[in-house]
């Protein structure tokens, strides 16, 4: 499942385009200091997300694989502001991730490499978070038992934020 969800992640979001299936590369709208912007369209369809890196990752004697926070817009589905964690391994099963911005903290689900907010309100209090924040900690625990910690920069992330919401 890991390998799968890998691929499609990859394919989707940075891959070049697959042709036999119609799809386009996403496009880069434009970097904003520790986030970039991008718009991807499929099937008629548009998605506009921002996404950042984490600047540091713990244990650090870990190998992480790709970690990425997302904000994700969907407008033909109605989805604004969605927020996700994808990480390169998969989360215990059952478990929760904690997202923290500036001491105000928001749990969100996982299930294999990623997490997600359970309840849509949830999830724009955390994006105005994070908007009106400096710094955002994700953390949770590997499917081995590993406590994990991500800190990430939120530079960019209003500017970027905003441009998605322009496109989309």
């Amino acid at each position: 499942m890991r390998i799968i969800a890998t691929l499609v992640l990859t394919f989707t979001v940075f891959a070049a385009p697959l042709a036999a299936y119609g799809q386009n590369a996403p496009q880069l709208l434009e970097t904003f200091r520790d986030w970039e912007a991008y718009k991807h369209n499929a099937n008629g369809q548009d998605t506009c997300y921002i996404l950042s890196k984490p600047k540091t990752l713990s244990p650090s004697n870990r190998n992480h694989g790709d970690v990425f926070f997302f904000v994700t817009s969907r407008p033909a589905e109605d989805v604004r502001n969605e927020v996700s964690v994808l990480v390169g391994y998969e989360f215990q099963p059952d478990s929760q991730v904690t997202v923290t911005v500036d001491g105000r903290s928001f749990a969100m689900f996982t299930k294999d490499d990623g997490a997600w907010m359970q309840s849509t309100a949830d999830e724009q209090q955390l994006v105005q978070a994070m908007r009106a924040g400096s710094n955002m900690t994700v953390s949770g625990t590997s499917s081995r038992g590993t406590s994990v910690s991500y800190t990430f920069s939120l530079s960019g992330v209003t500017a970027g934020s905003n441009r998605i919401a322009g496109n989309c």
